[in-house]
C-alpha cells in the first residue's frame, strides 16, 4: 500500500469496468511512480500508459468475478502476513504504522487484504493469459535492432557470485538449555509476574519483544503450524507448553479469538550453537572448497548437493537478478558485505569459509565464488542476450494482454472519462 505525498488530487471516477472503478488518484499515483523510471517520456504518453494498465487490471478483476476465479485463503494470508511484517519492520513498530496511516492495525489489515487479494487475482489472470508465450532468437534480435542506437541502455559493472552455506547444527544440550529458560519464565508468570515485562526482557524475537511479545491479530494459516496449533488450543490468557518451531522455542499466551482470527503473544528463545557446532560447519565447507579447487566437482553441483540455502542452491548457488533471472548482478545491487569481500578476489576464485548469520539469528558459515566480472558497457546481444530476451518476452506478453483485453471487452460494461480520450486502448468509449 503506497501513500501519495504529492499535491492533493480532486478525486473522481475516471473509468468503470462492471463493478470495478478506477479513480483519478490511482492514475495520478501510478503516473508519479512511473515518472521516476521513465525520465524523458512525454507526460501525456506516460499517463495514458498508466491509465491503460490500470484499466486492464480492472478488467482482469471483473473477469475474475465473472469466471469465479479465486485466491486460496492460505496464499492470501501468507502474502498479507509478509506484507504486514515488512511494513511494520520498515516503519519501526505497529504504533508508528497506525500513527502514519491514521488507522488501527485492524483497519489497515482489512484495507491491505483487499489490495493484496486484487494483486493476486490480477497475477493469476495474467499468468493464465501469458503462460504459453515464448520468444524465439529471431524475435529477440528483431526487438534489439528496433531500439534506436542513441537509446541503447548502458549497463554498469556486473558480476556473477555464488555461495554455499552450511548452518551450525544445534546440540541437544543447547536445546535443553533453551527449553529450560522458557520453563523458568513460565513458572515466573504463573507465580504472578507480568508476561509483557518478561517478553521485553528475554524474548529473542526482535519484532514482538518490544511490544511485550504481542503479535496482534492473524488469520488461521498465517503462522507456522506448530505455533498456530498450540495457540488455538488455549483458552484466553492460557499459557502453552513449550513449543518448538523452525524459529526456536515459544511460550505462547492466547489473548483472544475473533472469528477466523486470533490474537496472541509469545516469548521466543533460540537455542544457540556452541563453538564445536560452528566448527563442524567450517570443516565441512573446507572440504567442499578443497574439492572445488581440485576440480573434482563443479560449483553448481556442489551448491545443489551441499548448500543449505534453498534459494541460491536451486540456482546452482548463484544470486540472480529478480527482474531478468540472470546470474549477472549489478555491483550496486549486491549486498555490501559480499561486494567488499569479492573485491579482494579475482574472477574464478573462492573465499575461505566465512562466518555467516541470517537476519533471524541462525548461525553458520559460507564460501563465496567470484565467477566473472563484466565491465560497464553499452547493451549488445553478445553480452546481454538474457536481459534482452527478458525484455522481449515482457513486451510480447504485454501485447498479448492488450489483445486479450480487446477480445474480452464485449463481455463487460466499460466506460471512461473524456479526459482520457486520447488514450488508444478505448477511444470509442466515454464516461
Amino acid at each position: 500500500m503506497s501513500q501519495y505525498t504529492g499535491n492533493p488530487v480532486a478525486d473522481k471516477i475516471v473509468a468503470r469496468v462492471d463493478n470495478q472503478i478506477l479513480l483519478k488518484s490511482e492514475v495520478e499515483l501510478g503516473y508519479l511512480q512511473a515518472k521516476q523510471q521513465n525520465q524523458g517520456v512525454p507526460s501525456a504518453t506516460l499517463k495514458c500508459k498508466v491509465f491503460e494498465q490500470l484499466l486492464i487490471n480492472k478488467m482482469m478483476l471483473a473477469k475474475a468475478d465473472i469466471d469465479s476465479v479465486t485466491v486460496e485463503d492460505n496464499v492470501l494470508e501468507d502474502q498479507l502476513g509478509r506484507r504486514m511484517a515488512y511494513m511494520i519492520q520498515a516503519i519501526g513498530s505497529k504504533e508508528k504504522l497506525e500513527e502514519y496511516y491514521k488507522k488501527s492495525i485492524e483497519q489497515f489489515k482489512a484495507e491491505l487484504k483487499k489490495e493484496v487479494r486484487d494483486q493476486l487475482l490480477v497475477q493469476k489472470i495474467q499468468e493464465g493469459i501469458s503462460k504459453n508465450i515464448k520468444v524465439t532468437p529471431n524475435e529477440v534480435k528483431r526487438f534489439f535492432n528496433e531500439i534506436p542506437k542513441d537509446s541503447l541502455p548502458f549497463f554498469s559493472t556486473e558480476v556473477e557470485v555464488g555461495q554455499i552455506i552450511r548452518f551450525s547444527q544445534v546440540s541437544r544440550k543447547s536445546k535443553q538449555v533453551a527449553r529450560q529458560k522458557l520453563e523458568d519464565l513460565k513458572a515466573r508468570i504463573q507465580n504472578g509476574e507480568d508476561f509483557s515485562f518478561l517478553a521485553r526482557a528475554y524474548s529473542q524475537d526482535p519484532g514482538s519483544a518490544k511490544e511485550g511479545g504481542s503479535l496482534g491479530f492473524w488469520a488461521k494459516g498465517a503462522m507456522v503450524p506448530e505455533y498456530e496449533s498450540a495457540a488455538l488450543k488455549l483458552e484466553p490468557l492460557g499459557l502453552s507448553e513449550i513449543v518448538e518451531s523452525a524459529f526456536g522455542y515459544h511460550l505462547i499466551q492466547l489473548i483472544e479469538k475473533k472469528g477466523n482470527e486470533y490474537n496472541s503473544r509469545h516469548i521466543l528463545i533460540r537455542p544457540e550453537s556452541d563453538e564445536e557446532d560452528q566448527m563442524a560447519a567450517f570443516h565441512k565447507l573446507d572440504s567442499i572448497r578443497t574439492a572445488l579447487m581440485a576440480d573434482s566437482i563443479s560449483f553448481g553441483e556442489a551448491a545443489k548437493k551441499f548448500s543449505e540455502d534453498k534459494e541460491t542452491a536451486s540456482n546452482g548457488g548463484f544470486f540472480t537478478d529478480p527482474q531478468t533471472g540472470s546470474t549477472r548482478i549489478a555491483t550496486e545491487n549486491l549486498d555490501p558485505g559480499i561486494f567488499f569481500t569479492i573485491d579482494t578476489l579475482k574472477p574464478g576464485q573462492y573465499t575461505k569459509a566465512l562466518p555467516y548469520k541470517t537476519e533471524d539469528g541462525k548461525r553458520g558459515a559460507r564460501i563465496l565464488y567470484f565467477k566473472s566480472k563484466l565491465l560497464p558497457h553499452e547493451a549488445n546481444l553478445a553480452q546481454d542476450y538474457q536481459k534482452i530476451q527478458a525484455a522481449t518476452l515482457e513486451k510480447k506478453k504485454s501485447e498479448n494482454v492488450k489483445k486479450w483485453f480487446r477480445r474480452t471487452k464485449s463481455e463487460v460494461f466499460i466506460s471512461r472519462d473524456k479526459d482520457y480520450g486520447d488514450c488508444e486502448i478505448l477511444k470509442e468509449e466515454e464516461l
